[in-house]
């Protein structure tokens, strides 16, 4: 196959940046809308159309159905408002109090969420005007057009999916994790001291607070799929994604409760005597060169979705683990030896264990597989076409999905 020139992946990847997307299909909306409303209503100037139209369009078509519902309530909601207060006590001060602290107290109770101030603005709107019913009329029709105009686009134009740079977020964040875990394997075997396992700590610290800024890649690519015309299989899309995501994020959280039980112990020594003796030091770093591995292979069978890539991430990912447990075995037995001897840091070599044990068991192949058809099983009916489908690719993948477990 050709490789693709470097000016189209340029564009390729221009015409799925969220911004982009969003400035386009913005204009483009507010403006049909605005040409729409001049043509279907009274009013000479619809400037409410495009403003609905500006308010409603999103990224995602999930995301732009729900956000017109919502507006084409408040509007709706804020008129009626209006129109029964003029009818009965017309516009002054207190009238207008009234009005504003009803349209709020409606907007909450419909849950129209970021729109419930629009509620008590439509409804000032229209008691301001002097035919309060044929304002009304005119307002709700040109939310309707711009509402219905940015849903139609849409449609008709189908939205990019952002599956992609969501996976790729994944695989990013594996890559920080396994780059981590080789970092304290090297400096453990180069003989840590107490300042190093103190860095470690922060950065572990640091790579949690990161997670927010993956979720956010995440969040948008499972909008992407939700009735997207160009997505076939998103139910198994956002399954395989989210699992994979969660159990990263749970991962970085073992990871930090890792690096503080080395921080511990190394309060046990002086400054600069290492936290453990050379043949310690040099299994753990072959243990977390292992879980390293197993994190990069887990990260790249996430990104890879279903293709053959995949299927060797997956081998990879059972062979790294094999080979972890076996070191982790070896290193238990190590570390009972040290208790024996010292055996005031036994509590803190059992928590390193259990946060090794926790790591190898987030990533572990077959756990995943069961919980990927428990979960097809309660969101996908077992009848439906798509369900058959969906449980031959999850038996076939076995090892690409799995909630995890003991949270």
């Amino acid at each position: 196959m050709p490789a693709v020139p470097a000016p189209l992946v340029g564009l390729i990847r221009l015409r799925n940046e969220p911004v982009l997307v969003q400035m386009l299909r913005s204009t483009a909306a507010a403006v049909i809308s605005y040409v729409a409303a001049v043509r279907l209503s009274n009013n000479p100037s619809p400037l409410t159309a495009p403003l609905t139209a500006l308010l409603v369009v999103q990224v995602t078509l999930y995301t732009t159905l729900t956000t017109g519902v919502r507006r084409v309530g408040s509007v709706v909601a804020g008129v009626l408002i209006a129109v029964a207060f003029s009818a009965l006590f017309g516009l002054t001060w207190w009238s207008l109090g009234l009005i504003i602290l009803a349209s709020l107290l409606i907007g909450h109770l419909i849950r129209v969420d970021e729109f419930v101030a629009e509620v008590a603005i439509s409804g000032m709107l229209i008691l301001g005007v002097s035919t309060p019913s044929s304002e009304a009329l005119d307002r709700v029709l040109e939310t309707v057009i711009g509402a219905a105009v940015g849903v139609l686009l849409n449609l008709v134009i189908a939205p990019p999916v952002f599956v992609q740079p969501a996976g790729e977020a994944v695989a990013e964040l594996a890559t920080r994790i396994r780059q981590f875990l080789l970092r304290i394997g090297i400096e453990l075997r180069s003989g840590a001291t107490y300042d190093q396992t103190i860095a470690w700590l922060h950065e572990a610290r640091r790579l949690d607070n990161d997670i927010a800024r993956f979720d956010e890649f995440l969040r948008r690519a499972e909008e992407s799929t939700r009735l997207n015309p160009r997505v076939r299989q998103g139910a198994m899309a956002r399954l395989i994604l989210r699992s994979g995501l969660d159990t990263l994020e749970v991962c970085v959280v073992v990871l930090r409760t890792l690096c503080r039980s080395l921080s511990d112990l190394s309060t046990e020594r002086s400054q600069q005597e290492s936290v453990y003796e050379d043949e310690l030091s040099a299994e753990l770093e072959h243990l977390l060169t292992h879980i390293a591995d197993a994190v990069d292979s887990f990260g790249r069978l996430i990104s890879a979705q279903v293709t053959a890539g995949a299927e060797r991430a997956e081998a990879e990912l059972e062979q790294a683990l094999r080979d972890a447990r076996e070191d982790r075995d070896h290193i238990s037995a190590l570390l009972r030896a040290e208790a024996q001897q010292q055996w005031e840091g036994w509590q803190l070599h059992g928590a390193l264990i259990a946060s090794i044990d926790r790591l190898l068991d987030e990533l572990d192949v077959e756990k995943r597989s069961q919980w990927l058809a428990a979960q097809l099983q309660r969101t996908v009916p077992a009848e439906s076409a798509l369900g058959h489908r969906l449980r031959r690719h999850a038996r076939s993948t076995r090892g690409r999905l799995r909630r995890p477990f003991n949270r």
